[in-house]
């Protein structure tokens, strides 16, 4: 499988992707070994993932070009991206103990009553490529530490990402037969979803969240899915500060070229502030540095995947078709790779898919309305 830098549209490596055999011989590994692995007292569990934090920290450079290289992501948003997903190691050191630890329920009856916390087993963790680390660390860091051996496949577009998640858990003291990488595409997870895992976990695409859950609701598993949405802001007329309030939503809307779980995706605006928040806005997205996401000044970076380039253009086109006004970008840009310059769009309403299906990319439709009432009703 090629591995392609967005920024470039050349590929820089390869990996071999996984097959049923391979796969089947993984689950097998992790089942043996999550056998004992549920037997490690907690805190030596949370102590490794601490380690992993370090490790992960003490490398950061290395894992933040990786990260770019693969996804486009500017470096400075991919050092962020590792740096905030700390948090969650500080969040399992300061409740897995108390979380995981049994209760007793009842101890002056005839019965006594207790509540015990078992793993599950085996999970398989289908992740994302936008935030890997984010969504990665929301998944597998909590299994591990509940006892559960964890088969992860990253997304074929953060597969390098997903590769060092492997060599740094091995390496902060994670046994090699309690977490496995898989590497492919759509038919790779398709495999996993028709193996026996304990538990199933998604971020990603709503059509394949679906899919998903059809085809594993027959095992009666666990099955936990974090979709795509199309987020919408609304900006009231009685806040202190338009133009803060505008350059916060520009970056709501086009951190991370616009590819984030929680990304603005539409933004209805009170008639009484319209005016001046579409001018602040475009002077905010029109400040944002365009170009090589290795240099740590860019705010705009490739798009990831060159398909959706073409989804995006042909949300302007129809909105355009339709009446909207576009005020700043809707093409491509002069440059080599997947580059789409920020693409504001106003006078837009519902006809348009726009405005009403997930874009996750650098485009914006920003609606005008009369009142609270009808912003709601949107």
């Amino acid at each position: 499988m090629n591995i392609i830098n967005p920024a470039t549209g050349q590929s820089f490596t390869s990996l071999k992707e996984d097959n049923k055999a391979s796969m089947e011989a993984k689950l097998a590994l992790l089942k043996k070994g999550q056998q004992k692995w549920r037997e490690v007292p907690i805190p030596e569990r949370l102590q490794i993932i601490e380690r992993f934090g370090e490790l992960a920290l003490t490398n950061i450079e290395d894992l933040a070009e990786i990260l770019t290289k693969e996804t486009g992501k500017p470096i400075t948003q991919s050092r962020n991206e590792i740096n905030g997903a700390m948090g969650r190691i500080t969040h399992l050191q300061a409740n897995a103990i108390k979380w995981l630890t049994a209760e007793s329920m009842i101890e002056d009856a005839a019965t006594r009553e207790l509540i015990t916390f078992e793993a599950l087993g085996v999970i398989a963790n289908i992740s994302a490529w936008n935030f890997p680390y984010n969504v990665g660390f929301n998944v597998f860091l909590y299994a591990l530490v509940g006892g559960n051996a964890v088969c992860y496949k990253p997304s074929e577009y953060a597969s390098l990402t997903g590769m060092k998640f492997m060599e740094l858990l091995h390496k902060a003291g994670i046994p090699e037969d309690v977490f496995q990488v898989v590497i492919g595409k759509g038919d790779v997870g398709q495999i996993l979803l028709e193996m026996p895992f304990d538990g199933y976990f998604f971020t990603g695409s709503h059509q394949t969240g679906v899919h998903i859950a059809k085809t594993v609701a027959h095992k009666l598993v666990p099955v936990q899915l974090e979709l795509g949405g199309k987020d919408p802001l609304y900006v009231m007329d009685d806040i202190d500060d338009v133009k803060q309030a505008a350059i916060n939503a520009a970056e709501g809307a086009f951190y991370n070229n616009g590819q984030s779980c929680c990304a603005v995706e539409r933004i209805y605006v009170h008639e009484g502030i319209y005016e001046d928040f579409v001018q602040h806005f475009v002077e905010e997205v029109k400040s944002y540095k365009m170009g090589d996401p290795m240099d740590a000044t860019t705010f705009i970076g490739p798009v990831t995947r060159a398909a959706q380039l073409n989804i995006i253009e042909q949300q302007v086109k129809d909105a355009t078709n339709k009446g909207a006004k576009l005020i700043l970008g809707g093409k491509l840009a002069e440059l080599q790779g997947y580059y789409l310059l920020p693409t504001v769009l106003t006078e837009v309403n519902h006809s348009m898919t726009v405005m009403m299906e997930e874009s996750f990319g650098p485009v914006i439709g920003i609606q005008k309305v009369s009142s609270d009432e009808e912003a709601l009703g949107l």
